[in-house]
């Protein structure tokens, strides 16, 4: 497994061997088709970060996510969205970067 990228709360992994991606949750290791870590970006990119500072709209302030179909649950709190979204950001642009390298 190679480290694609690690933030304060997460970090991701690229396995050539098996074409498949791993996102290390801290307490969780879900492993994931590219389709898959495709979907988890759509639905991070999604959520609205400053709904979590106006109690009216998120008076919890924290986001639950299914992914891959319903098999995972998680529950994160703003600031663990926050780093959810840049550690897919980042992701993305490893992964660009390095398409642009290897052709």
């Amino acid at each position: 497994m190679n480290l694609l990228y690690k933030s304060y709360y997460f970090a991701t992994y690229q396995c050539d061997q098996s074409r498949s991606f791993c996102i290390d949750f801290g307490h969780k290791q879900v492993k994931l088709s590219f389709c898959q870590l495709l979907a988890i970006r759509q639905k991070v990119q999604a959520i609205d970060v400053s709904s979590h500072f106006d109690k009216d709209l998120n008076y919890s302030g924290i986001e639950i996510l299914t992914l891959c179909n319903r098999e995972h649950l998680f529950v994160f709190d703003t600031l663990q969205i926050i780093d959810l979204q840049r550690l897919l950001r980042a992701t993305f642009g490893v992964l660009e970067i390095n398409s642009l390298v290897t052709y």
